[in-house]
């Protein structure tokens, strides 16, 4: 058994509990909202701890000591996934919505740029590989949204995330918060097919951003690293509401 029909069997368990509704649905929310922000930030050097977080997006607390950026981000994000759930139903993921995500998370930043494609060029350190030039970005995009139509029921799930994830950063659109609106990207592709969010943490930095670069030439190693992040977040929400395992 391959990790794709591990994740579609603890699938079909968890599946046996929906509709989530209520209490429980703003409890998985609630739930992963914190964890999703705290560690999408934290990979791009956000120093907020996950508590820090929680304490800011529930109760609205500001950190002293820490940069005001890091707060704005942690808001910025917190509202970029509130928007993700908007397009649960839809199983449409736009230009649009990628342009809405991103002025959200990056608004109290820089407002001249949130939500607009980068007009200027920009070198990822460490990576080998040149990103979209500015005057090719619009077309690019295009490209990824119509591959998004036609390709999406060609693949897995996880796959089409993952792929959708890869392409985007390769891209990169925006002169910053690419990783972050990326990784919304690709967990609302999971969301809108029933699947449980790949969340990644701080600890796999490392590697994921190794396996990235890899995926410029094999991108195999990337997609079944994301496939383990599905798997494990469904292996959590098993532990959470109780499923026995057969």
């Amino acid at each position: 058994m391959n990790i794709y029909d591990k994740i579609d069997q603890l699938k079909s368990l968890i599946d046996i509990h929906r509709p989530f509704e209520g209490e429980l649905l703003n409890g998985i929310k609630a739930y992963y909202r914190i964890g999703l922000t705290w560690s999408s930030n934290a990979i791009e050097g956000n120093t907020l701890t996950e508590s820090e977080t929680k304490v800011l997006l529930e109760d609205g607390l500001t950190v002293g000591g820490k940069p005001l950026r890091d707060t704005f981000e942690a808001l910025g994000h917190a509202q970029a996934y509130d928007f993700m759930f908007t397009l649960l139903n839809s199983r449409q993921i736009t230009e649009t919505d990628t342009m809405t995500m991103h002025r959200m998370f990056y608004k109290d930043i820089d407002a001249e740029t949130a939500g607009q494609y980068r007009t200027r060029p920009v070198i990822i350190t460490g990576s080998k590989f040149a990103v979209t030039k500015v005057e090719k970005i619009q077309e690019e995009m295009e490209k990824l949204f119509q591959w998004v139509l036609k390709e999406r029921d060609r693949h897995h799930p996880v796959e089409f995330a993952a792929q959708l994830h890869k392409k985007f950063v390769f891209i990169h659109p925006f002169i910053d918060g690419n990783g972050r609106i990326s990784r919304l990207l690709m967990n609302t592709a999971l969301i809108q097919d029933g699947y449980m969010m790949a969340v990644i943490p701080p600890i796999l930095r490392q590697e994921y951003i190794s396996l990235l670069e890899r995926a410029h030439k094999d991108d195999r190693p990337f997609m079944d690293f994301i496939a383990e992040r599905v798997l494990e977040s469904e292996k959590e929400i098993i532990r959470l509401l109780h499923i026995t395992l057969p």
